[in-house]
């Protein structure tokens, strides 16, 4: 089931708010969340809900284990079994194809292997299955001493397949006890609806217009036509992933839970450092924290820890090679930056360092799009005029003339501009006031009836992290 479904809308989540605020006991209300949670895993494929409860439950001992012997080596022998568990698990079914494909292509020998279909989520449950372990072995948390309340944590259906990747920690309290008050449930309203929009509105349709160019051929594709086809999957993705993260942030306030942001209008930076702190935060976080800092951080073998994050980084996102290219893409990115391109841009006007950042994304953005390397440096070829190619052609005039209003409404959609309009004129900030309280309102209806009427006769609209 996905956020963006009719079904979603109009019948599991009504039914969901329904049963839980006439829940008046926490405890009731726990387990209408983790009914309605494994409900909407299990709706498209149920057979691998049990694997998400079993490895809850693991954990959840493994957790127990682990404070019980704190200090001891049993404590780090439970930490190491989950380790081992979790990504066994996560290998298992994300990555073993790839690498008996690659095993096969390097040694020709002919291993059998069987492709599994990806559970859901299985990437950002894990990962957060293995932060709450690592934090209770860290002693920075207390284990979860009810099973109840740790699979609550593992399976909200907020966030569960497509992140934030939510750390214990951050909602433990609120696993305990938690009050949904009016002016929380209109702000967590507000931002699914916003959340909704994005998705269904500017996502979607930046999304179709991208498949146009990005799936023609591309000996026929225009310089200009590459460039802009790649701009609105930059477009799509950023929209459609940000849209998901809206949502479930939005769906946390409506039932209690804080989580933390997961963007922060990446498009605006200026270097690939600065974005990747704005993009897909969580994971970069976790890296950050779980990873890069044991293996030394700035102090020891710095280079080394960066392109060792960074490789994970690009496989994290799909068992393909074009995914860790693009994860080393980046990492060599910000070894330059932090070398003498940050000095560099130190000297020139902000425009520079801006366009850079854009050029170096929409580049990364080819190697995330395309799965086949061939195809990759193909449209790179085009982007780069490289050969005969023409500069633009009839198509792409007609697409750039009839879609003008949505692009100048998609990048004006990508620039903090409300909070920097109500910061430099404080007058608008009464106003904006008055438009939470009177208008937005209003145009939450209206955003969910267009959303609705685009979303009439389709039966699946997936995002497009799901895959991951």
């Amino acid at each position: 089931m996905v956020f963006s479904s009719l079904i979603f809308l109009y019948i599991f989540l009504p039914l969901n708010f329904l049963l839980y605020f006439l829940s008046k006991n926490l405890t009731y209300r726990n387990w209408v969340l983790i009914i309605f949670s494994l409900v909407f895993y299990a709706w498209g494929e149920p057979i691998w809900v049990s694997l998400l409860v079993i490895s809850s439950f693991t954990d959840f001992l493994l957790g127990l284990l682990i404070e019980k012997y704190k200090g001891n080596w049993q404590s780090k022998a439970a930490l190491i079994s989950s380790l081992i568990i979790n990504l066994s698990l996560l290998g298992f079914f994300k990555y073993s194809g790839f690498l008996v494909q690659n095993i096969n292509q390097l040694l020709g020998t002919g291993l059998p292997f069987h492709s599994f279909g990806l559970p859901i989520g299985i990437s950002f449950y894990t990962f957060q299955s293995l932060s709450y372990i690592v934090d209770v072995y860290r002693g920075e948390v207390t284990a979860q001493k009810s099973f109840a309340k740790f699979l609550l944590y593992i399976s909200l259906f907020h966030q569960l397949v497509a992140g934030p990747i939510v750390r214990y920690k951050d909602i433990a309290a609120a696993i305990e006890h938690r009050t949904v008050t009016l002016s929380l449930f209109n702000e967590g309203i507000n931002r699914f609806i916003l959340g909704l929009g994005k998705k269904i509105i500017l996502a979607n349709t930046a999304g179709e217009i991208a498949e146009v160019f990005l799936q023609s051929d591309l000996s026929t594709l225009p310089v200009l036509g590459a460039w802009f086809g790649i701009t609105l999957f930059a477009l799509q993705i950023y929209f459609d992933f940000s849209a998901y993260s809206d949502m479930a942030i939005g769906l946390g306030k409506i039932f209690g839970f804080t989580y933390k942001e997961n963007f922060d209008y990446p498009y605006i930076s200026r270097s690939a450092g600065e974005f990747w702190r704005r993009w897909h935060i969580s994971l970069g976080s976790f890296f950050r924290d779980y990873v890069y800092i044991p293996l030394g951080g700035n102090r020891n073998h710095h280079f080394r820890n960066l392109f060792i994050v960074w490789f994970l980084t690009g496989l994290w996102h799909g068992a393909s090679w074009n995914f860790i290219l693009w994860g080393l893409y980046y990492g060599l990115l910000i070894m330059l930056e932090r070398k003498f391109l940050s000095k560099l841009f130190a000297k020139l006007p902000r425009f520079f360092s801006h366009c850079y950042l854009i050029t170096a994304v929409l580049i990364g953005w080819v190697f995330f799009y395309y799965t086949d390397m061939q195809t990759v440096w193909q449209f790179l070829n085009v982007m780069f005029a490289f050969g005969q190619k023409p500069l633009i052609d009839t198509n792409l005039s007609i697409y750039f003339s009839n879609y003008i209003l949505f692009l100048c409404l998609a990048f004006a959609a990508c620039t903090p501009l409300t909070p920097f309009l109500r910061r430099e004129i404080p007058a608008l900030t009464k106003k904006y006031t008055l438009f939470r309280q009177t208008i937005r309102p209003c145009l939450n209806l209206a955003i969910l009836t267009l959303a609705t009427i685009l979303l009439v006769g389709k039966s699946y609209n997936p995002f497009l992290y799901f895959r991951f």
